[in-house]
């Protein structure tokens, strides 16, 4: 197991690093675990296979306590790629995620339902032009537990948002990847510094195993 994510201490004696902890009502987000980004022989892919095995053990505890489950995928409709924005100029593998193909697809040894919350996105935020938000407070949800990549890209975006919008984001530390090592390290770093908390999955399972508080 990894080791816990520390926040430096020159920062945590400045009062950075704080606990969002967890509320009483949890969900688990699964961030863009398709095809696309998890096959390595795609442009924008990678070995995701650990932390999708990880996340099967999200999706485990999550059903047993009776938690949602809610899965975003990116996706474009439009054959130009205009629901894509400006965004291509940077990435131009988004050009792969068409609806409809393969790599538009959820990864296949992901351990998702037709009962889950599936949806699609066209940015890196999952709450950027979706209704994340409305579903989560129509849940009465508090707290995300986020697995999913990439580390600095959907995911970072997504727990920022979170903690705009007043969800505690916790970050299973193994259940989320990126292409670069370096970027997933110092993402985790800068989400427990001031956006959320990374914890182990097997501190999140426990927790989730546990009364309401």
């Amino acid at each position: 197991m990894s080791d816990p994510v520390k926040v430096p201490l020159p920062l945590r004696e400045r009062g950075f690093g704080g606990s969002m902890g967890f509320g009483s009502s949890p969900a688990l987000l699964i961030i863009d675990f398709q095809c696309g980004f998890t096959d390595p022989a795609l442009p924008l892919g990678a070995d995701a296979s650990r932390e999708i095995e990880q996340t099967n053990i999200l999706i485990a505890s999550a059903r047993e306590g009776g938690f949602p489950i809610l899965a975003s995928l990116v996706a474009y409709h439009d054959p130009e790629l205009r629901d894509a924005g400006i965004w291509p100029r940077k990435m131009a593998g988004l050009s792969t995620l068409r609806a409809g193909t393969a790599a538009a697809e959820y990864d296949p040894r992901l351990d998702l339902r037709s009962s889950d919350i599936l949806f699609e996105k066209t940015h890196a935020s999952c709450f950027f032009r979706t209704d994340l938000d409305a579903r989560l407070e129509r849940l009465g949800v508090d707290t995300l537990v986020i697995a999913g990549c990439t580390t600095s890209g959907c995911v970072r975006a997504t727990v920022v948002d979170a903690c705009q919008l007043g969800f505690r984001a916790i970050v299973a530390r193994e259940a989320v990847g990126d292409r670069s090592v370096p970027a997933h390290e110092q993402s985790l770093i800068d989400i427990e510094t001031k956006y959320g908390d990374v914890r182990s999955v097997g501190e999140i399972v426990e927790t989730m195993r546990l009364p309401a508080r």
